[in-house]
């Protein structure tokens, strides 16, 4: 029984995703058909990359996960099918595998070659719902496509440091459902950087001066609940996917606002974290 997933940018209005689901019936009646977003931001690669990697590992082995956005084929933007991390991707190489692959190798990559067979406007209807079904009879991926080396990058999911060491420069990839603000900066590149040591993280007008692991470690508990104010107060925070987060604690966007709107930021935004520089003793020689 094949389990397999849609991620795309379809929304739910028109009769896309319906079509989709209908396809995989027809080729697979007793398939697994699981959802994990069609609310992705119109053609936008790093919010998928960020959404894919964080949902893909809570699938069972072999589960195909069929990936439309940014998917209409071209000379520069192939359709590929991916064996990793005992998953399957079937998605365009536009760099949405990237943030996966970059922590992960892929088993195989091959380059989907059936296009000649299929004249469509509707690649993940009329291609990889046909690759999925393949896969999920146990078919290999060479029958579908070339092999291939290698996966394009997306350069923008990538965080930059400077040659001193002292300075992580990253940007906003990611807004979420509560108004919260996801960067690429992730907790172990933080660590390995910092050392230990104190920093500063600029955030649009908005500076920061310690990260919390969760989010009700802004509350002190000690003070009587009647007095606590907490509720809107802004704060950085590694969530749950290990990536540096910008939010507000107990965030309403209908009534408080969330990050995204009260500090101004917004997707491509620029984060900064400035380290304290590790200040070398100077040794005077003392002649005796």
């Amino acid at each position: 029984m094949a389990v397999i997933t849609l991620t795309t940018d379809f929304g739910i209005k028109d009769h896309f995703i319906g079509a989709v689901k209908g396809a995989i019936y027809s080729e697979l009646p007793d398939a697994i058909i699981v959802d994990i977003t069609h609310h992705i931001s119109p053609f936008n690669i790093t919010e998928t990359a960020y959404i894919l990697k964080n949902a893909y590992k809570s699938f069972p082995d072999n589960t195909i996960h069929i990936v439309g956005v940014d998917s209409e084929l071209s000379i520069e933007n192939k359709h590929i099918a991916i064996e990793l991390d005992n998953q399957y991707f079937i998605c365009p190489d536009n760099g949405l595998i990237s943030m996966i692959a970059s922590e992960i190798n892929p088993t195989k990559i091959v380059e989907i070659n059936i296009h000649h067979h299929v004249n469509t406007s509707f690649p993940v209807l009329d291609v990889f719902v046909k690759v999925a079904s393949h896969i999920a009879r146990g078919g290999s991926l060479n029958v579908v496509g070339k092999e291939i080396p290698t996966l394009k990058k997306l350069v923008e999911i990538q965080p930059k440091t400077n040659q001193a060491q002292t300075i992580i420069k990253g940007g906003v990839i990611y807004i979420d459902n509560y108004g919260n603000v996801i960067t690429n900066i992730n907790q172990k590149l933080f660590n390995s950087i910092g050392k230990g040591r104190d920093f500063t993280i600029t955030a649009g007008r908005y500076q920061f001066r310690q990260v919390f692991n969760r989010y009700n470690e802004i509350v002190d508990y000690s003070i009587p609940e009647e007095k606590r104010q907490y509720d809107g107060e802004k704060l950085a925070i590694f969530n749950s996917a290990g990536f540096l987060e910008i939010a507000i604690y107990r965030s309403n966007l209908e009534t408080v606002g969330g990050a995204s709107s009260l500090l101004g930021l917004k997707y491509r935004d620029t984060v900064i974290i400035e380290f304290e520089e590790i200040v070398k003793p100077e040794f005077i020689s003392v002649n005796e």
